[in-house]
């Protein structure tokens, strides 16, 4: 019925759109280390670390970066702290930490790693624009011996490694190709992309990512590649689904995107797209709790027309749109009256469309509300409704509506 009722554009070939579905798709929550290095949000304690780490498997969450031990004491614990968790209760979470390809951030992963008992992935990162290197005074040559020192030491140390290419959607690819090569012969596994700017377009993330596998492949590797985004341009969500097309296996995402600057890739927006486009099959009714206690902690403010968890999400005021929702519950058919007005179904993540009373509403808007309030909608009150609604600026809320219901009918608020 669904399949007959709605033509989707997006289901194209993908010679076409080049937007191949991918093979598989694992997802790495950044949230607690660099979703927290916003310049907004409020450092959380390990306690509440705990509770959000927790969450991630109910999501479809495989992976987390559980912090940077090399930034200070509390850092470290609170890395200790959190695999722990992981080991003790054995969620089914990869840990990873990040750190510069340098001993000083190396050396923190590894004794937490060892003083937690779980192993613990480093994300090893160094800077591959020719603008960094330039900033930097910073040369090639300087640049391959430092990653081959650092990931070396960490492989002999037992420690996988995920090597991360700061700036990669800006760096030449001569420079690309002797880093990844580079670090794949010192031992790294596994091999991150990053858009760390913002910088990048759909097509450009797809030419990257391909251009690492085949540079690494051609070489006799067997690259597992990651991608890692930020929405300085708002291109996170299309970037991180064409970087899976283009033969990423794991994207890297942030809690309600927080993240520096304007933010990373929102995990909450990439795991409905997913889902909706069918690359991951994923109960999503964890969703809206995973995004409030992301938000409690870090007391981030998710604004009202936020998709999929803000308060107006599934809200309508408009008149066609509600007379449209209303009948299709008329008809008796939920997922109808879900999908006319919504690409995103609410009941994906536990919630309901609303109908709410306004200076755009319609009738209709009025007699869905009384209804669905349990009240008769008579002519009266319909029209008392729709006059109070249109001499307003705002939406009306439900406490003024039942105060303008008793004054018209005063029995009904004894």
């Amino acid at each position: 019925m669904t399949e007959s009722l709605l033509y989707d554009w997006n289901q194209v070939a993908p010679s076409v759109a080049e937007f191949a579905t991918p093979n598989g798709v694992e997802l790495n929550d950044e949230t607690l280390r660099d979703g927290l290095q916003s310049p907004s949000v409020r450092q959380p304690t390990a306690e509440e670390k705990e509770v959000f780490l927790r969450l991630l498997p109910h999501v479809g969450i495989q992976a987390a970066n559980i912090g940077y031990p090399g930034a200070s004491d509390t850092a470290y614990h609170d890395v200790v702290r959190l695999a722990q968790v992981i080991a003790r209760e054995h969620l089914p979470i990869a840990a990873n930490c990040a750190g510069r390809t340098h001993l000083a951030d190396l050396n923190p992963i590894l004794q937490a790693s060892q003083e937690a008992g779980l192993p613990i992935e480093a994300a090893l990162f160094i800077g591959s624009s020719a603008i960094r290197q330039w900033v930097e005074d910073w040369n090639r040559p300087r640049l391959l011996h430092t990653i081959e020192t650092a990931i070396t030491t960490a492989h002999k140390e037992g420690l996988s490694v995920m090597f991360v290419t700061e700036d990669t959607t800006r760096a030449r690819p001569e420079d690309l190709q002797a880093m990844y090569v580079a670090a794949a012969n010192a031992g790294a596994t596994r091999f991150c992309v990053a858009d760390t700017v913002g910088h990048a377009t759909p097509v450009g993330a797809q030419r990257v990512v391909k251009f690492v596998a085949q540079s690494l492949t051609e070489q006799g590797f067997e690259p597992v590649i990651d991608w890692h985004g930020h929405r300085d341009r708002g291109l996170d969500v299309i970037n991180a689904l064409a970087a899976l097309a283009a033969g990423a296996s794991r994207v890297h995402c942030c809690a309600l995107g927080i993240g520096e600057r304007v933010g990373n890739t929102p995990m909450d927006t990439m795991l409905v797209n997913l889902v909706l486009m069918g690359w991951i099959h994923q109960d999503l009714a964890k969703l809206p709790e995973y995004c409030r206690v992301a938000a409690d902690m870090t007391e981030a403010e998710v604004p009202r027309n936020y998709p999929v968890v803000g308060v107006d999400a599934f809200s309508t005021s408009t008149g066609v749109h509600a007379a449209a929702v209303a009948k299709a519950y008329a008809k008796g058919e939920t997922w109808l009256a879900d999908t006319v007005y919504s690409a995103v179904p609410a009941s994906l993540v536990g919630r309901n469309q609303e109908i709410l009373v306004g200076p755009m509403s319609g009738r209709s808007n009025a007699e869905y509300w009384l209804r669905h309030h349990g009240i008769e909608p008579t002519s009266a009150r319909v029209e008392a409704l729709m006059r109070a609604a249109k001499t307003t600026r705002q939406v009306l809320t439900t406490p003024q509506i039942e105060q303008l219901l008793q004054s018209l009918e005063p029995s009904r608020g004894a």
